[in-house]
């Protein structure tokens, strides 16, 4: 069982304004920008986040990368690379669940004490925004319950749907 940690919070705000260690783009393969989330990191990090990204070669899905914040509040930017909804029987929940964990550790390995994510793949990308919520609470839950030296994970959702969703799960656990 899973128990509530007071350091996982739910808001609903703009990921390009806050001023935590590091952010998570849900970002596509490529990592050189798109819409959504991705691409208002990209515009307000600065053409020197493209730069960087060019040299990464891309990114699998269920993997992540880190790059520097650049013009951002936040220090690092950790590219997550979400799947995209084919019907749940192509192993999107390991994948998201995969995207969460595998950002907890690169933070944990740049020394970010506070990460934000926003909602990964819900998007154009289309996973189920409740099922997407359950497999990020969780995963965050279980991460933290494994004594990782983080303050703070802020889920920041951009709709007051996701941000609920996100709250429904964390009530519940």
């Amino acid at each position: 069982m899973i128990l509530p940690d007071a350091r996982i919070s739910v808001i609903e705000a703009d990921i390009t304004r806050l001023k935590v260690d590091a952010i998570v783009n849900a970002a596509n393969a490529s990592l050189l920008g798109g819409s959504g989330v991705d691409g208002a990191i990209h515009r307000v990090a600065g053409p020197r986040l493209l730069e960087e990204c060019r040299h990464l070669g891309g990114c699998p899905t269920g993997e992540v990368r880190v790059t520097h914040g650049f013009d951002l509040p936040a220090k690092w930017v950790i590219h997550a690379v979400g799947p995209v909804w084919r019907g749940g029987n192509h192993d999107e929940a390991g994948l998201l669940a995969s995207c969460y964990r595998n950002a907890l550790d690169l933070a944990a390995t740049v020394h970010a004490l506070t990460v934000a994510f926003p909602a990964i793949s819900t998007g154009i990308y289309g996973f189920p925004r409740d099922e997407a919520a359950a497999i990020a609470v969780t995963t965050v839950a279980d991460w933290l319950a494994g004594a990782h030296p983080l303050d703070q994970v802020i889920f920041c959702c951009f709709s007051p749907d996701s941000a609920e969703a996100h709250r429904r799960v964390l009530a519940r656990l």
